[in-house]
């Protein structure tokens, strides 16, 4: 997956793992064996990535210049088990490399 080209495109991409999230909550739902195992990774992951848009929304983001998100270790640690990991990977690869020229 490519960085995006622009701020909107980032917006989109950061506003695409939020409904990712609400997604993967919406399945666990079915689930309660994962949703006991993975309920709170997602609960602490929504919470750090909707921090991203909402400050994106509200204009308070700031670009990371080489610093990974907070969201990073988790996604380290339980990417296999996530989906979406490429979506979460592209949107720190933005936020630490830029936007792709």
């Amino acid at each position: 997956m490519k960085r995006p080209k622009t701020v909107d495109e980032y917006i989109d991409l950061v506003h695409e793992a939020v409904y990712e999230i609400d997604e993967f909550r919406c399945g666990l739902d079915y689930d309660p064996e994962n949703a006991e195992q993975f309920g709170p990774l997602i609960e602490q992951l929504d919470g750090m990535v909707r921090k991203v848009f909402d400050d994106m929304v509200n204009g308070k983001y700031e670009w990371g210049y080489g610093q990974d998100l907070p969201f990073m270790p988790l996604l380290v640690r339980y990417g296999r088990f996530i989906p979406f990991q490429r979506v979460l990977m592209t949107v720190n690869e933005t936020h630490k490399n830029g936007l792709d020229a």
